[in-house]
């Protein structure tokens, strides 16, 4: 029997191409996607879109090949990000299938499926369904469905770039700005296609960077939570005397900021500024915030009349908690940022627009701007290889269980807050024997002394 759980994750699917899947799996998936959203929904047709890798094109049209076998209609949307998938699934009301392996390496590849209305499928809501036909489907095609089509699919083609941008700009207008020298690194990543479109026509004038897609990435790695694939960003700003640098990933969903100096700006400090931006607007009060985020972003969204959800990890919580509660923005540690406004969907861009908008509409520079977010010293996110996880997470709770005054909770993994104000958590990785490890203090050596005490206890 077939086995697709190597590459179907909990949100998406991912692996390497072809060692791990090739078209014939893709067919497959999009036969089994075919069927899962005609049977929840009655949907009669799928949009889809693809990043600059080399096996994107051909991995998406056998994956539309096994949509029109359903008797399902393909839109091919092209060339697009990730948030222009999700502009396109929700602007035309139908499901979306986006090709890209985001910001992993040049030999892998993906599809991040959505609901009509860029509503989220992950593990708990269709994913595990759509692997389990797929898997039917390459065993013995035909025999994971009940139902026969009464004709094949049609293929159209439509190009949404412009209207997607057109969108944005409708949300935040960067007419009126003054005028701002934006350096933008896009790793050779579909922020290059979307940028110029996108950025056109305003008072910004744009010094790209690696703007040629290129899916072997030949620049570096299109993945700026790293800190290495920012020191060419860093060092833009600070020759061009930019007033702010923007770094996408590789399919442009994440934007990681930079400031005139040419240091980064916290993802929460950014979740801060834009919640603030989106409460005035005075359409709503809920701010989602994953539970890695600092604490200074609840304490923002109080101070400015709002309500703030914590969350677990992951976009598919977070859209789900968007949905329950009406919020009009949400934000994690990893530089994704939801809004209401944008079918509950991530996007980069919009972010970057904001931050744009807010340090456009004002003479002080960004790092001024910024600093009224940025209370507290933050770790980032520690991986530590360990195979016995869930020992080591009990060894911490008991030794931490001991001292006064600590609190612990479990929301995701094991969050641990001291008398003082610091904190931690410590949660497994869904796919790798890896722990995680995030700490948040007052200052930075309290965050030094209780990430190396912690890794002590983990790495023992």
């Amino acid at each position: 029997m077939s086995d697709l759980t190597s590459i179907i994750k909990a949100y998406d699917v991912r692996g390497l191409v072809p060692e791990q899947w090739d078209e014939s799996v893709a067919r497959a998936i999009g036969a089994a996607f075919a069927e899962f959203v005609h049977s929840e929904s009655g949907a009669t047709a799928v949009v889809t879109a693809h990043d600059m890798r080399d096996s994107s094109v051909p991995l998406s049209r056998a994956f539309a090949e096994g949509v029109l076998a359903r008797g399902l209609d393909v839109v091919e949307a092209g060339l697009g990000s990730t948030d222009m998938l999700y502009f396109a699934a929700g602007s035309l009301e139908l499901p979306g299938a986006m090709f890209t392996a985001s910001h992993n390496p040049a030999q892998y590849n993906g599809i991040k499926l959505c609901r009509a209305g860029a509503a989220p499928i992950g593990q708990d809501s269709g994913l595990v369904e759509i692997r389990t036909w797929a898997e039917q489907e390459i065993d013995e095609p035909g025999s994971a469905f009940a139902r026969q089509p009464e004709r094949v699919g049609t293929v159209s083609s439509r190009d949404l770039v412009a209207e997607y941008a057109a969108y944005l700009k409708q949300l935040v207008d960067l007419s009126g700005i003054r005028p701002l020298k934006v350096v933008v690194d896009a790793g050779n990543g579909m922020g290059g296609f979307t940028v110029p479109v996108v950025l056109s026509g305003l008072p910004l004038e744009i010094v790209p960077m690696y703007f040629e897609l290129d899916g072997s990435f030949p620049n570096h790695e299109a993945n700026p939570l790293d800190p290495a694939n920012l020191v060419d960003l860093q060092a833009a700003v600070r020759e061009h005397a930019a007033d702010i640098g923007l770094a996408f990933d590789g399919d442009a969903d994440r934007c990681f900021i930079i400031d005139e100096r040419g240091e980064p700006v916290s993802p929460s400090a950014i979740t801060g500024l834009v919640a603030v931006r989106e409460l005035a607007k005075g359409h709503g009060t809920t701010i989602i915030h994953n539970l890695i985020t600092s604490q200074a972003v609840p304490e923002i969204v109080r101070e400015h009349g709002g309500q703030p959800v914590r969350t677990r990890v992951g976009h598919s919580f977070i859209k789900a908690e968007m949905a329950r509660t009406d919020a009009v923005f949400g934000g994690e540690h990893s530089a994704h940022y939801y809004f209401r406004d944008f079918w509950r969907a991530d996007t980069g861009m919009l972010a970057a627009m904001h931050v744009l908008a807010a340090l456009g509409e004002q003479s002080r520079p960004l790092s001024d701007l910024t600093a009224a977010y940025e209370r507290y010293v933050a770790s980032g996110e520690i991986n530590s290889t360990v195979t016995d996880q869930a020992g080591r997470v009990e060894a911490v709770r008991k030794t931490y269980g001991e001292r006064e005054g600590v609190t612990f909770d479990e929301l995701d993994g094991l969050t641990v807050t001291l008398p003082d104000g610091a904190w931690f958590n410590l949660r497994a990785s869904n796919t790798e024997p890896l722990l995680r490890l995030n700490v948040e203090a007052p200052d930075a050596a309290r965050v030094q002394e209780l990430r190396d005490e912690v890794l002590e206890l983990v790495r023992a």
